[in-house]
């Protein structure tokens, strides 16, 4: 990341983009030689989307200071006070959320004034696999204990004495689960996450928000990449209880554990599409692209972070266009 100003000029009006040099959806590359540029020509002629605009209004710095960052007066984000709790704010928005929530800002947002409760709502990665590693595997065992003793009370021991079949049944059941993910995946993110609150529900609005609107804000805020661990387990526990009803009580735990399994890839990979540098040609370099055409200029396509599989098969897969060069970020 640099440590220098980046300045660029827009309209007149000088940007200091340092810190978005590594987020660049187009790569840090295809910026390195725009320095004290001005870009007004280049955005016009690249057809930079309108969040493109929004994003770049956060980065406006004062002419004489460029450490010195300045908003006008009446854009967007004179909607909200960005110096207070945003959870009890953006219900209030009203036919503007929509608009609002989908400009992105280069900050860290604060949910409630709560510390505790703050806490609750923010992610570092390595909390995923640390809690829901050992949940997988101890759902795995509880599986695997359920099947012995469900074959132990049948007639047919054949099975039972078969310690070879006990576990082919334990990993195709797992594997089940995990082979389910992506579709679960895709689901939640298009059928919930971007279910469009109604302009006249406050609470409504304020749910969305809370749910999945904060990430479009706030695309950049590390601490909000990932799902925390209440939310994640009221999901995992309403999916638990529709698998007890839909397979058999040994298998449910499995099939729950090769969920989890794909739940854990893809909230790193998730993580990793916004902060990590893939290699060209690598599947992840692919994916970092979509990812930021979802962002950035498709917000109603796109929906698959770790594969674009149900995208293609509900048609709101996103045609990346072909690159007359690699993109980098460092």
């Amino acid at each position: 990341m640099s440590t220098a100003p980046f300045v660029v000029k827009h309209d007149g009006k000088k940007h200091n983009i340092e810190h978005f040099l590594r987020f660049h959806p187009g790569g840090t590359n295809t910026l390195s030689f725009l320095k004290n540029a001005d870009v007004t020509d280049r955005l016009l002629a690249t057809h930079h989307s309108a969040a493109a605009y929004e994003l770049l209004k956060d980065y406006r710095v004062d002419e004489e200071d460029v450490h010195k960052h300045i908003r006008e007066d009446g854009d967007l984000e004179s909607l909200v006070d960005w110096n207070r709790p945003m959870f009890w704010q953006v219900g209030s928005l009203g036919p503007k959320y929509k608009e609002w929530v989908l400009a992105p800002v280069d900050r860290k947002l604060r949910l409630f004034g709560s510390d505790f409760i703050e806490s609750l709502t923010i992610t570092s990665w390595y909390m995923v696999p640390s809690i829901w590693i050992p949940v997988m595997f101890y759902l795995i065992f509880i599986g695997y204990q359920r099947l012995r003793s469900s074959l132990t009370s049948t007639i047919d021991q054949t099975i039972n004495s078969d310690y070879f079949s006990i576990i082919a049944l334990v990993i195709c059941s797992t594997i089940l689960g995990l082979l389910l993910w992506p579709l679960i995946e895709y689901t939640i993110h298009r059928w919930l996450f971007h279910l469009q609150p109604p302009d006249n529900s406050p609470l409504l609005i304020t749910l969305h928000f809370g749910i999945h609107g904060l990430h479009h804000k706030v695309p950049f805020d590390d601490r909000r990449l990932l799902f925390p661990p209440g939310p994640a387990a009221v999901l995992i526990s309403a999916a638990y209880a529709i698998y007890l009803m839909l397979f058999p009580h040994w298998m449910a735990p499995l099939v729950l554990a090769g969920m989890i399994s794909g739940y854990v890839t893809y909230d790193l990979i998730h993580f990793y599409l916004h902060y990590g540098c893939p290699r060209e040609g690598s599947y992840l370099y692919t994916m970092k692209r979509y990812h930021n055409q979802h962002h950035f200029a498709h917000h109603e396509s796109g929906f698959g972070i770790s594969s674009q599989f149900w995208d293609h098969i509900f048609g709101t897969a996103i045609a990346l266009k072909k690159l007359s060069r690699c993109l980098k970020w460092y």
